[in-house]
């Protein structure tokens, strides 16, 4: 069977990760290793780039450059918030076709799968050879048939060091602190809050994640319990947290709430959900010194706090994209399995298994309150945040007696 000949076409959809450089410059090396590949071409801004005729010609970048571009956080190709129409898609693989584009690897979430099945049943239809591949990306880490995705374990990173380094500041000067983390249906970027805890009174002491309704009546009875206790609380919630009806908690505390290009409730761009759990505490606790922090992009591209784990498979995932498509001569979204403690190995699945689809948290990873996470979750997510994470320390010096007594 003759070898499919043509140029590599990538590109990349949605928000920008700590790791997707890896993913992008991974294919693109793999790929220039193939003698049927003419060019290595990089859209710029993902769909628009490709509606747009907008390519860099990778194939005349040096290799140095790149492996320097990979370490980089973000979209080195730049990215899109564009929604993937069919109209859209069928004006890409125009696109496509008369620049010979036979292979097509997408960087992205669940609409990017999507946008790559719509492609892959374009050329069909056209009897035109093209191979399609999605490879995953996304720090929220809700991709089904993916044990975890790429971009996830080094926003987890920053989220860990974050309330780690926050629970510090909360326990030198006590109060409340309420950190709201990206997370529109699933909690593990929020649940990842917990794995820098080191010490039994250690925050954050309460989760409140996406897969577990929200009850503000129960949330300041929460609160107040622990900082009872402990005169302190450090709280980590997830921005999509929601009521029993499935309304968005944002949504009834706010007017006139904004909606993205996709018609969601815009959820990263504003302060305002810290700022009103944070004003309920004050209004129905004695409580007063009660702060609270958006974490909003910082967690997406954060210079310096990359997991190498996460890292070295997202470049992976890139180059077993090339392997499905130009040895196997197949198409498909690329999939991380777990296969020990700890290790992972790559498949493809279908586009339809992932497309407009969703993964949540399981109940095993959620404690019976709803308020925390179980042993299985930190069994889970520790080892894909990096194996050079440092955690915190105390004084452990003893008390001196007092000489003076009131």
């Amino acid at each position: 069977m003759p070898k499919l000949e043509g140029k590599v076409l990538i590109a990349q959809g949605g928000g920008p990760t700590a790791v997707i450089n890896q993913s992008i410059v991974g294919v693109a090396l793999e790929a220039r290793k193939f003698a049927q590949v003419d060019r290595v071409y990089g859209a710029c801004h993902g769909i628009e780039g490709i509606v747009n005729e907008e390519f860099l010609d990778l194939t005349q970048e040096t290799t140095h450059n790149l492996e320097q571009v990979a370490l980089s956080p973000a979209s080195a190709l730049g990215s899109t918030r564009m929604k993937p129409t069919p109209d859209l898609c069928k004006e890409m693989f125009r696109v496509m076709r008369a620049h010979d584009v036979r292979y097509f690897f997408y960087v992205g979430g669940n609409d990017s799968s999507d946008t790559c099945r719509i492609i892959n049943e374009e050329a069909n239809s056209a009897d035109y050879e093209l191979r399609c591949i999605h490879v995953p990306k996304t720090i929220d880490n809700d991709l089904v048939g993916n044990d975890h995705s790429p971009g996830f374990g080094s926003a987890a990173r920053f989220v860990a060091s974050a309330f780690s380094g926050i629970n510090l500041d909360n326990r030198a000067l006590p109060g409340v602190y309420i950190g709201v983390v990206m997370g529109r249906h699933a909690g593990f970027l929020t649940a990842a809050s917990s794995l820098a805890k080191k010490y039994p009174d250690d925050g954050p002491h309460l989760i409140y994640v996406p897969e577990r309704a929200f009850d503000i009546d129960k949330f300041i009875l929460d609160v107040k319990k622990v900082y009872d206790r402990l005169g302190r609380c450090v709280i980590a919630v997830s921005e999509g947290i929601h009521d029993t009806q499935g309304n968005l908690i944002i949504a009834n505390l706010v007017k006139n709430v904004e909606k993205d290009d996709h018609g969601n409730v815009q959820l990263s761009g504003t302060g305002a959900l810290g700022d009103l759990l944070a004003t309920q505490i004050k209004a129905r606790t004695e409580i007063k010194r009660v702060r609270a922090d958006t974490h909003g992009y910082l967690q997406r591209s954060f210079l310096g706090c990359v997991s190498d784990v996460d890292q070295n498979e997202a470049r992976e995932v890139g180059e077993k994209g090339v392997h499905f498509a130009l040895w196997h001569d197949v198409d498909g979204s690329v999939a991380i399995r777990r296969t020990g403690n700890y290790s992972v190995d790559y498949t493809l699945q279908n586009f339809e298994n992932v497309a407009a689809q969703t993964k949540t948290m399981p109940d095993s990873f959620l404690d019976e309150s709803g308020t925390f996470v179980t042993n299985d979750f930190l069994l889970y997510a520790r080892p894909l945040i990096g194996s050079d994470f440092e955690h915190p320390h105390r004084i452990r010096a003893p008390k001196v007696a007092k000489l003076i007594t009131p």
